[in-house]
């Protein structure tokens, strides 16, 4: 019978771009060789396209998971318009979007600017097609890759979008848009057990199929919007959730482009609280 843990600890870790969460954990016990029979266990995922804190549990820590799941967090984040996807980021099967609005436009900054203070307050947000939410014993991303998302109904989460803000803009050609986005789901660690491709190899081949034909269609001279975001949201609000939002009311339709979390606390409506945490 294994002894109990005497550890009992926090740890700020930085997920990277294209991992999952359990191989974040997996690559933290290989750097702490300490911790290898420590049961560890992470608070509030993050998607493979996201990256930034992850808060991790150590031995003891774990029993104590559900006080962190709560946290509030920080993100900044990116939204691509003119595109959209099933997963509403770039590891989705592609739609190509009309977006004529120019970088430079004040007009269309004023838009950007009331689309987010539409955003802010209390919302009944849909979890998005492709997560782990179970649906009748299923997570909701099988239902999707089985195409019987119309036998369910989608729940949703009260979330609270604190604030959000438009820090910047730029432009993207074509080019460069497929450039970063195979760059990017090249991160992915690819899945070769036929088993256990179902779900867990992100239909990467699939998606990449696409971008490239996405790229064949796009006029030379098109230049894409990228809009960079700050955010401050309660537990349970998907940016890729806020990143379609924010597309659909612009008229352009849109992506997360990128997600970085930046931080996890308690909001106390000035600051953010942040944790104690060991090493």
């Amino acid at each position: 019978m294994k002894s109990p843990s005497t550890i009992n600890t926090t740890v700020w870790y930085e997920k990277f771009l294209g991992e999952t969460p359990l191989e974040a954990v997996e690559r933290f016990r290989r750097e702490h060789p300490e911790y290898q029979q420590e049961k560890i266990a992470y608070a509030g995922r993050l998607d493979p396209m996201a990256e930034g804190v992850l808060l991790l549990l150590v031995g003891e820590a774990c029993k104590e998971r559900d006080r962190y799941l709560g946290l509030d967090k920080e993100y900044e984040f990116e939204v691509l318009l003119g595109v959209g996807t099933d997963t509403h980021d770039i590891l989705g099967i592609i739609e190509s979007r009309d977006s004529q609005v120019g970088v430079d436009s004040s007009q269309y900054e004023n838009r950007v600017g009331t689309v987010l203070d539409d955003l802010v307050g209390k919302h009944d947000m849909p979890y998005p097609a492709f997560s782990s939410k179970t649906v009748e014993g299923k997570p909701l991303f099988l239902w999707a890759l089985e195409h019987r998302l119309d036998e369910i109904d989608i729940p949703t989460k009260k979330v609270e979008i604190y604030r959000m803000e438009c820090t910047d803009s730029y432009g993207l050609s074509a080019i460069e848009v497929h450039q970063r986005v195979r760059e990017r789901i090249a991160r992915v660690t690819a899945v070769t057990d036929e088993s256990k491709a179902l779900g867990r190899d992100f239909r990467r081949m699939e998606v990449l199929a696409l971008w490239d034909r996405w790229l064949e269609q796009q006029e030379s001279d098109r230049v894409f919007t990228v809009l960079q975001i700050r955010c401050l949201a309660s537990s349970g609000t998907y940016m890729r959730v806020l990143a379609d939002s924010i597309g659909t009311q612009l008229g352009t339709g849109g992506i997360a482009w990128s997600i970085t979390r930046t931080l996890m606390g308690n909001w106390n409506g000035e600051s953010i609280d942040m944790l104690e945490t060991g090493k």
